[in-house]
């Protein structure tokens, strides 16, 4: 874990609400996995001390610069937006866990819904890097939420779902999962609890791996202050510093409160 002063290098509003932001970043970026996250101080002054977590959307080839995808929301992502090439933010990681890639797996199925994408992409990357294939099933409400094709890898298989109809598959993503189940040696996902709990309830007669990144409110990052805690198979665990990657199974669904 490092704390980094990380010189903004790109800020790009990709779809509505929805940006992408580089950063400079040589101390983190060298050691990040997919999965990780960061610990954002988005702000200045008093009001801005407790950091909010984001994902690690991608890294550069040369390991010296990070991505962050993130949606505005308050206050905090506001003033993230805002931010121009050459401003300086101070970022705390990589933390958490990340994503396994199993040894001879070699067919990899990715789930994101909506802003879930955000983890998945620097995942995409590390496994065609290493010889994988990789299909990417992608679900939004409606079409302007889509995540651009042409930032993903070229190897990507893309499969799209929106709920309104107006690109893809009409429907949910989940819907389209049973027919790439079969095909896939691991699964890994993003998306809201409900996805989550839709691919439980698919998933139990298959019993394929599947990995999760969980959201949910993070005080401090560091497993300190408890506030993430969240009941699994193997006990209370803290998504900071357990997670955020889970295993599928290994969450307690039914006493989960987010």
């Amino acid at each position: 874990m490092r704390q980094e002063i990380a010189s903004v290098t790109a800020n790009t509003e990709l779809m509505p609400q929805v940006h992408l932001m580089w950063l400079e970043s040589p101390q983190i970026a060298s050691i990040a996995q997919p999965g990780h996250f960061v610990m954002v101080r988005c702000g200045e002054g008093l009001e801005y001390q407790l950091r909010r977590p984001f994902s690690i959307h991608q890294v550069d080839k040369t390991k010296v610069k990070l991505a962050l995808l993130f949606t505005v929301v308050g206050k905090g992502t506001h003033w993230l937006s805002q931010c121009r090439v050459g401003d300086n933010i101070d970022l705390l990681g990589p933390l958490g866990n990340g994503y396994s890639i199993h040894p001879g797996s070699q067919n990899l199925l990715l789930v994101a819904g909506g802003i879930g994408i955000a983890p998945l992409v620097f995942l995409a990357q590390q496994a065609l890097s290493q010889g994988q294939s990789v299909t990417l099933l992608l679900g939004t409400s409606t079409a302007t939420q889509l995540y651009p094709e042409h930032l993903l890898p070229s190897e990507v298989k893309l499969i799209i779902a929106t709920e309104d109809g107006t690109a893809g598959k009409k429907g949910l993503i989940t819907d389209l999962l049973p027919d790439f189940t079969g095909w896939a040696d691991q699964i890994f996902a993003c998306g809201p609890t409900s996805m989550y709990q839709t691919i439980v309830a698919q998933n139990q007669q298959k019993s394929k791996p599947v990995q999760i990144s969980l959201e949910v409110r993070m005080g401090c990052g560091l497993g300190v202050c408890y506030g993430c805690t969240v009941k699994t198979k193997s006990g209370l665990r803290q998504v900071c510093k357990d997670g955020p990657i889970f295993d599928l199974g290994d969450i307690l669904w039914g006493e989960l409160d987010l």
